[in-house]
């Protein structure tokens, strides 16, 4: 199969060296640059330290470019790159991450900067992949995966809404130290759990981004959905035709920081249209999956979801969807950390079912969640040709 040449624009970042470990021996993707700031620019990649838990994988000798070069560009060109991913903050992705799409590099971002605009496709593959139709409608070669958060509430979401129909979800969420960067990760006051426990902005975002996914995308004017998940606007994408109209879905959600390192849990309540039995949920949860298309890709989890009686943080962040890891090695099992875990599930009534789900918010929430979308883009065969 063809290799791509890729960039990831990230060099120190927890979620850019997750990137990095989940190129080192990918069979589409080769890491072939790495893009940094001022901080690590013109420095060797090796030098650069390791900030995640596992060992630093085999990497090719690069010297990390600067994201301020603005002959950035043709130095991607020289090196064939054809596919960036994009681990950065908002206010360096924008605009970053357009001069590259309008070059016809295939831009996979994990950063929030154009999230639910017109024209740019939010992607969970195993939740609304139809909407990588609109990749490129808008003359950039630019796609973004979610907030890490949302993957846990995502997923089950999406089944039951398929199944039974969901008006009203609830949500609350305990999130990992690392969803804010390795600072938390690294500070030791942070570990023994002096940190802000409030995630300003998690909730409201969530929300409506749930509702982007879980939504309709058109060609044509946006119609329905909730005042919760307007789509933003962006002067890039005005003359977008695509849209999305988000769910008529109700929601409730309210996040926190908890002094973990990694891992993502949320407690949810999903009322249903339709009545159903405890067991029919449960089968509904168990059969969910990507669609047959994309579940040869590297990354994609053996079951979208592994379902257990009750959540073990410590135990349950490593699934491939079948089998749970003590010491993955994320570098080499690709699979290792993308299924969301789904436990407690309970029936209050035949139209209200409560349950937890948990991610790794690093791994399936940033990194492997965008790889992936890269993957279903390979497979559909919509990226730029290899020279």
């Amino acid at each position: 199969m063809q290799h791509h040449n890729t960039v990831v624009l990230g060099a120190s970042g927890l979620v850019g060296q997750r990137m990095q470990q989940r190129l080192a021996n990918h069979p589409w993707f080769r890491l072939a640059a790495v893009v940094g700031s001022e901080r690590t620019a013109g420095k060797a990649l090796e030098s650069i330290d390791w900030n995640l838990q596992e060992a630093r994988p085999n990497l090719p000798n690069l010297t990390v470019l600067s994201a301020d070069d603005e002959h950035l560009v043709k130095r991607l060109k020289e090196v064939n790159i054809t596919v960036a991913f994009s681990c950065l903050p908002a206010s360096i992705a924008d605009p970053l991450e357009l001069m590259l799409a309008s070059s016809g590099i295939a831009v996979f971002s994990n950063a929030s900067a154009f999230r639910r605009c017109d024209g740019v496709p939010l992607v969970i593959p195993d939740v609304n992949p139809t909407h990588l139709d609109q990749f490129d409608a808008a003359g950039y070669t630019l796609a973004c995966a979610t907030n890490c958060t949302l993957i846990p509430l995502a997923v089950p979401a999406a089944a039951l809404s398929q199944e039974f129909g969901i008006t009203h979800v609830t949500m609350n969420s305990e999130q990992a130290l690392s969803g804010a960067g390795y600072e938390l990760v690294l500070s030791q006051t942070a570990l023994a759990g002096e940190h802000p426990c409030e995630i300003e902005g998690e909730a409201e975002k969530t929300a409506a981004e749930l509702l982007h996914v879980l939504g309709d995308a058109v060609e044509g004017r946006r119609t329905g959905g909730s005042q919760q998940a307007v789509q933003r606007i962006h002067p890039a994408f005005n003359d977008s035709k695509h849209h999305v109209n988000a769910a008529s879905v109700e929601v409730e959600v309210n996040c926190k920081r908890v002094t973990r390192v990694d891992g993502h849990q949320i407690f949810a309540t999903v009322r249903l249209k339709h009545e159903a039995t405890q067991d029919e949920v449960l089968a509904c949860l168990q059969k969910w999956s990507l669609p047959p298309s994309l579940q040869t890709c590297p990354s994609a989890p053996k079951q979208s979801m592994h379902l257990v009686d009750k959540i073990n943080v410590d135990a349950h962040l490593w699934s491939d969807g079948m089998l749970f890891s003590s010491q993955p090695d994320p570098s080499e099992d690709l699979k290792a950390g993308m299924a969301v875990v789904v436990g407690s599930v309970v029936m209050i009534n035949p139209t209200t079912v409560e349950f937890s789900a948990y991610s790794h918010n690093t791994v399936r929430g940033a990194a492997g969640g965008t790889m992936l979308l890269a993957e279903q883009a390979y497979t559909e065969q919509r990226l730029p040709k290899q020279q």
